[in-house]
């Protein structure tokens, strides 16, 4: 269970981060990134940021790229909140696969349900 600093880390991060990749993207018409979920360890050295990117087949090539560039990412998270938090902790970049999980299973059910009404 996440403290209550923790849980306010997580919210300032995923706020600020969903920021930067906004702005980010603005240049690339049709790709949306959305920052997910955040989860800052109790040391509050490391963020898992998990990511959600559309168009899904895109998804893995972008992330790479935001991995190789992650030092310009902390840096300018850091620009933002640097006056709230003492120590900027290090980012990993993580994909939220979950939209496509739950738009698989109801293509799945999907499929079902017009077997059984023919």
């Amino acid at each position: 269970m996440d403290s209550t600093r923790q849980q306010k880390i997580n919210r300032l991060i995923q706020k600020e981060l969903s920021e930067i990749f906004r702005k980010e993207t603005q240049q690339m018409r049709g790709v949306l990134v959305s920052v997910s979920t955040v989860r800052v360890t109790p040391d509050l050295g490391l963020a898992k940021v998990y990511l959600s990117i559309f168009p899904s087949e895109q998804a893995k090539d972008l992330l790479a790229n935001i991995k190789t560039n992650v030092k310009t990412l902390r840096f300018d998270l850091g620009q933002k909140v640097g006056k709230q938090l003492r120590v900027i902790p290090e980012l990993a970049f993580y994909l939220d696969d979950s939209l496509d999980y739950l738009e698989n299973i109801d293509r799945l059910l999907g499929t079902d349900n017009n077997k059984k009404e023919e």
